[in-house]
């Protein structure tokens, strides 16, 4: 049986990192397109170099393209505004959309979270990666919360400036609202907050996040594990995501509340995880690990989707 066709709308840094991965990758998708506005983009060339078919003409052009029809999951790597209008024409059409803007239209999907709980629903045509943020620091609040209740998250994302791109400074509103509602409606947190920071730095630094959770007492021994568990799987597909250092814990009683503006006197358990996440190269530079995060579990994915389908296509058959 053959692969899946998938097509990519965003010849960008992350379109174009995404393309890589697909077609260096060995799994059920079969890349049958790249789309993008600008004729002379590196992303277009490089694809076409890799032998897959490209179009300058938008969307517009991917729904000229002969094998269109035969397509079955698109990517779209543009941006939050964009998005809207792609996901309209995209889902009338049949297709199933992965959207890594931070759009927010489809279910949040964090692939170690509950991507399996997404596709079983078999309801999600369109699923929301979040924002990178996302994708690095939500596993971590996910697996504080299979512990204990979590009263409140927040999260800092420090990226290099120059793995920034537009698309990113464009939507930097639209990551902060995303991510902060992401860490409730997936992490588990009863309040989420998030922080990006681009950083100037040269040489440029690899992307760096720190989680902070107050939850109900618990076992640190137990959340500790929980986040260990936690990271292995995210390392499954992203293999740069790493601990930077022991989970740090402190604990707070009726004797030594914590006092926090806008939350009020806190009893339990302060939870510091420090997080590095380094790409993978495949076609971004080590430090934009931000980006890399965001393809790779794009991919995971996308290859999670293409195998249901395969596998409705068998029991049709």
């Amino acid at each position: 049986m053959g692969g899946v066709k998938a097509a990519i709308i965003g010849s960008g840094n992350i379109g174009t990192d995404l393309m890589i991965k697909i077609v260096n990758g060995a799994g059920h998708l079969e890349l049958a397109a790249v789309v993008g506005i600008d004729p002379e983009s590196e992303g277009l060339a490089l694809a076409r170099r890799h032998g897959v078919p490209t179009t300058h003409e938008g969307l517009a052009g991917l729904r000229a393209m002969p094998d269109y029809a035969e397509i079955a999951v698109v990517f779209d790597a543009t941006s939050a505004k964009a998005h809207a209008e792609h996901d309209r024409v995209l889902r009338a059409d049949g297709k199933v959309v992965v959207d890594l803007t931070p759009a927010a239209i489809g279910p949040f999907t964090v692939p170690p979270v509950n991507l399996d709980a997404n596709l079983a629903e078999n309801a999600a045509t369109n699923v929301n990666m979040v924002t990178c943020g996302g994708q690095a620091t939500i596993p971590i609040v996910a697996a504080v919360s299979s512990v204990a209740q979590v009263h409140y998250a927040e999260i800092v994302a420090s990226v290099a400036s120059r793995s920034a791109g537009p698309g990113t400074r464009a939507n930097i509103d639209e990551f902060t609202q995303t991510t902060a509602r992401a860490l409730e409606v997936v992490g588990g947190a009863a309040r989420g907050k998030a922080i990006i920071v681009l950083n100037p730095a040269e040489p440029p630094m690899i992307m760096r996040d720190t989680v902070f959770t107050l939850s109900q007492m618990a076992e640190e021994a137990e959340v500790a594990a929980a986040i260990a568990a936690m990271v292995a799987r995210v390392q499954a597909y992203v293999p740069g995501y790493r601990l930077k250092q022991e989970v740090q814990f402190e604990r707070f009683g009726a004797n030594n509340p914590l006092s926090i503006p806008g939350l009020g006197e806190f009893q339990g358990l302060r939870t510091m995880v420090l997080l590095e996440v380094e790409g993978a190269g495949d076609y971004l530079p080590a430090y934009s690990g931000n980006l890399d995060i965001m393809t790779a579990a794009a991919r995971a994915t996308g290859e999670r989707i293409a195998a249901r389908i395969l596998a409705e296509k068998e029991i049709a058959a």
